[in-house]
């Protein structure tokens, strides 16, 4: 027997279409309908119909195995077989984060083949797995930012049990997973949710049209519809942690902001099942509010993305000005970075034309999120290069040494740690002619404002944009990606085994470096140093009056100072601070 509810607060009657036939729903309380089915089982098709219409998918339809458009199908969440009893979680503070998109991971695109490669991840040596959103959008393949039927996983991916057995590999092999979701729009096809109610408002205006609704008449219900989502992932899929897409793009004049309500909510699933769970919100706002406790007027956040940290060390390894990059580029951007969590902390911005940010005062480091590379900051290139075809082997290692052995939650993209060759583009797989040709045209648009030829762009329609944007992991055994592979292992190794480099304390975090010269040192506790060399010459840095050679970043091999760290580098080492001199 399956008993079906759904909120639809402007139907004057509602029908549940299954095996070829309707049957009412009885109105509840607070606009609420409801139907026991007793031949309604797990498998099984069904739709709902409003005032006599088409049918519709459910709103909180856990399967949509025909795509978006097509009907539910009833998904029983205690038939999954789990193996992870004694599986209690990780805690975000010390871990590092490895994110990936499943259907670019592996050839085959899907869950099941993302497990072959857990084992690779385990060596490597990361503690989570994020996995860009898998709820499902339309057509088969895309980032999964345009999701529409938030409560079911794609089938592309594999579905709703696929899932849970990803999870639960990973969870075997000792691996946290954390989700990404987005809650602050809805893609433009397949979004069923304005027929069932006030799920979006015209109070707000977004950049994808009207906002969701979390302030306005009705939005009590909308809020539940996020928060249940959210428990959905973290209970009946064992997922660890979620990431909130663009948290600056809610917006909710609530006293009770919805971020805060889920912070609540997650905090008391978790005491409920006594396990680890923790909310990573991107945010563009630079407030440390987003990461403050409840208690002192924060939202409750675990942690938060530093796209500071990214737009410094992204500049200065490749030299790149346009766009927000025009904000960083020297080594002061970078120290100031690494010291305090964010560059602009409300200093005059040239790029936003204002002032910025506000100071993350007693913040501790792991509620930033550092990286070199994320699906964003290389997909939303015109072309899509990851790091390694902007920059050379040994900035690679430069800026693979500065991230996972910065003081914040280090994070990797899919294939940074072999310097992965392949692109990773902007690609869409809509049915809606209309809409493929607007998004067509807009993303050629967009990149013709920075001096990019409309044919240089990649169409994201053409399957081969997808294609080409798949890991090659037969890359991985060749002889300089095996050596960059090596030296992420050797440096997550080191940073698992020094206790100063999960220093959770910002008064822990000494910075020096010489602007002309090129060259920086990062001081991690009174124990060690990462000195780091970005000029284009081999040469010394004083360390307390001693020097150290250090290779510049385009030469080969390396030279050890006394004390330091025996790991393969080039421009960077590592130094003991106890054995040195």
């Amino acid at each position: 027997m399956s008993t079906l509810r759904v909120w639809a607060p402007e139907a004057a009657t509602v029908e549940i279409e299954a095996g070829g036939q309707r049957h009412a729903l009885v109105p509840l309380a607070g606009d609420w309908w409801e139907a026991e089915l007793p031949d309604l089982a797990a498998g099984e098709d069904y739709a709902y119909v409003l005032d006599g219409g088409e049918p519709l998918p459910d709103p909180r339809s856990m399967h949509q195995p025909h795509g978006v458009h097509g009907p539910s199908r009833v998904v029983d969440p205690g038939s999954f077989d789990w193996h992870d009893a004694d599986w209690h979680g990780v805690p975000l503070a010390g871990g590092v984060i490895y994110e990936l998109h499943v259907g670019t991971f592996t050839p085959e695109g899907t869950l099941d083949a993302a497990i072959g490669k857990l084992d690779h991840l385990a060596t490597l040596g990361v503690d989570f797995l994020e996995l860009l959103p898998v709820t499902a959008f339309p057509g088969q393949h895309g980032w999964g930012y345009d999701g529409v039927a938030l409560y079911a996983v794609h089938e592309a991916y594999g579905g709703p049990a696929a899932l849970a057995r990803f999870v639960d590999a990973a969870h075997v092999r000792g691996l946290g997973v954390i989700l990404d979701v987005v809650y602050n729009h809805l893609g433009p096809s397949g979004n069923y949710l304005e027929r069932y109610g006030p799920y979006f408002t015209q109070r707000h205006q977004t950049p994808w049209g009207p906002a969701v609704n979390y302030d306005d008449v009705g939005s009590a219900e909308v809020r539940r519809f996020v928060v249940e989502n959210a428990r959905m992932w973290l209970r009946d899929y064992h997922v660890d942690g979620l990431r909130l897409d663009a948290v600056h793009a809610i917006i909710d004049t609530s006293a009770v902001p919805i971020l805060e309500q889920l912070a609540a909510d997650v905090e008391w699933l978790g005491a409920h099942l006594r396990r680890t769970m923790f909310l990573i919100a991107e945010s563009d706002l630079n407030d440390p509010r987003m990461v403050r406790s409840r208690e002192a007027g924060g939202h409750g956040m675990d942690a938060v993305w530093s796209d500071d940290f990214h737009h410094a060390l992204h500049a200065v390894l490749t030299g790149e000005r346009s766009g927000y990059y025009a904000d960083f580029g020297e080594l002061d951007h970078l120290a100031t970075a690494f010291a305090e969590g964010y560059v602009y902390a409300g200093q005059h911005s040239a790029y936003r034309g204002r002032i910025h940010g506000r100071p993350p005062v007693l913040v501790p480091t792991y509620r930033f999120l550092g990286y070199l590379q994320d699906h964003d900051q290389v997909g939303n290139r015109a072309r899509g290069e990851r790091s390694a075809a902007l920059m050379s082997q040994g900035r690679l290692r430069v800026g693979a040494a500065l991230v996972l052995l910065a003081p914040f939650t280090p994070m990797l993209w899919m294939g940074e740690e072999w310097g992965a060759s392949t692109p990773w583009q902007y690609f869409t797989d809509h049915d809606d002619p209309a809409l493929a040709d607007s998004v067509r045209r807009g993303r050629r648009a967009e990149f013709a404002a920075f001096g990019w030829k409309p044919s240089e762009v990649p169409d994201p329609q053409d399957p081969a944009t997808f294609t080409r944007s798949k890991l090659n992991w037969a890359e991985v055994t060749e002889t300089s990606h095996a050596e960059l592979l090596e030296w992420h292992r050797k440096l997550l190794a080191l940073r698992r085994a020094e206790p100063a480099f999960t220093d959770p304390q910002f008064q822990h975090v000494s910075v020096s470096y010489d602007e002309d010269a090129g060259w920086l040192v990062l001081g991690r506790g009174s124990t060690m140093l990462v000195v780091a060399n970005v000029s284009r010459e081999r040469q010394l840095v004083p360390i307390d009056g001693t020097p150290i050679d250090v290779l510049a970043a385009s030469a080969h091999g390396f030279a050890f100072a006394a004390g330091a760290v025996e790991i393969d580098g080039e421009s960077v080492c590592i130094v003991r601070l106890s054995q040195f001199g």
